[in-house]
């Protein structure tokens, strides 16, 4: 009985060792297709960031985010930050290096050095409270900075759909009295007024070409004139965002 026993007891142990062995096998084995799985990337996802090239050659977009726990510095000044890359992103060379940053978040940075997106279905025209619309904006992909690279931003409406200044002024003198001015900035209920009065004998088509000299009257799809669009954007631009 008691050589029963031991052989009994011999066959469990070398269960159980094969049944742990087995397991440690799998576990790796599957740690490690998580590994491969997660530090291959989707060139769909990061078009910017070349599976070829040198890590340290990378753009912004391809690194881990910057925040301003990770480093110690003054507002505006140039200093030494180390940065990753993104472990989804393979490249050649060091994935952790050190590169140059201004101080300061991805939101405060000139707006030369980020795009926002554009609205033109909003009003152009009006005060400044209707004419606010709500951007997405995100940094170029050479530029590093602190925080989110893509932000929410206020901008004023502004934009063009083709209404020439010019071309609206020399139809209100010529052919005024008949509403062509108004028939060509869309505001066609004016112009029947106009044309059905004879421009309201001469007193209406010289008060229109007075209000439109002085830009009081503009499109009526909420455009501006195209030689205003050919002001730079930081007249328009505000202060407020939205942190996402």
């Amino acid at each position: 009985m008691g050589s029963y026993s031991t052989i009994i007891l011999l066959l469990l142990i070398t269960s159980i060792m094969n049944t742990s062995i087995t397991g440690e096998i799998n576990a790796t084995s599957m740690a490690a297709n998580t590994t491969a799985v997660f530090t291959t990337a989707d060139p769909a996802s990061y078009p910017d960031c070349p599976s070829d090239a040198d890590c340290e050659l990378l753009g912004a977009n391809c690194l881990e985010e910057i925040t301003n726990c990770n480093i110690t510095c003054k507002y505006g000044e140039t200093t030494e930050v180390a940065v990753q890359v993104l472990n989804v992103v393979p490249c050649a060379g060091e994935r952790n290096h050190s590169r140059n940053l201004s101080c300061q978040f991805c939101y405060q940075l000139p707006e030369e050095y980020y795009s926002c997106s554009t609205n033109t279905s909003c009003n152009s025209i009006g005060t400044h409270s209707t004419r606010v619309y709500t951007a997405t904006c995100e940094v170029k992909p050479n530029v590093l900075c602190l925080g989110k690279r893509k932000f929410s931003k206020r901008k004023l409406c502004y934009w063009t759909n083709g209404y020439s200044w010019t071309t609206t002024m020399i139809l209100s003198i010529t052919a005024g009295g008949f509403g062509a001015d108004r028939f060509y900035l869309g505001h066609w209920q004016e112009g029947i007024g106009k044309l059905f009065s004879f421009g309201g004998l001469g007193v209406w088509t010289l008060i229109d070409v007075i209000l439109i000299s002085i830009g009081y009257i503009t499109p009526a799809d909420g455009s501006v004139y195209t030689y205003r669009a050919n002001y730079t954007s930081q007249e328009y631009s505000t202060n407020l965002f939205i942190f996402n």
